[in-house]
């Protein structure tokens, strides 16, 4: 469970900023939505590799 602590006089809507930025960070909700269907050990190894390929040419891209 997430706590935020609210000193005095703060804004609510910026402790609710904090608490949607620490509840990313946990990243709770990813793994709930990864969870929610099976996909094999071999399609997620394939689609890291293709996300890593991806970010290695555009870092290419950006060195050029």
């Amino acid at each position: 469970m997430l706590k935020i602590q609210i000193s005095e006089g703060e804004n609510i809507e910026r402790a609710l900023k904090r608490y949607k930025r620490k509840f990313d960070k946990t990243g709770t909700k990813r793994q709930l939505q990864s969870r929610k269907h099976f996909t094999k050990p071999s399609v997620e190894r394939r689609r890291l590799l293709q996300k890593a390929t991806y970010i290695q040419t555009l870092r290419d891209q950006v060195i050029a």
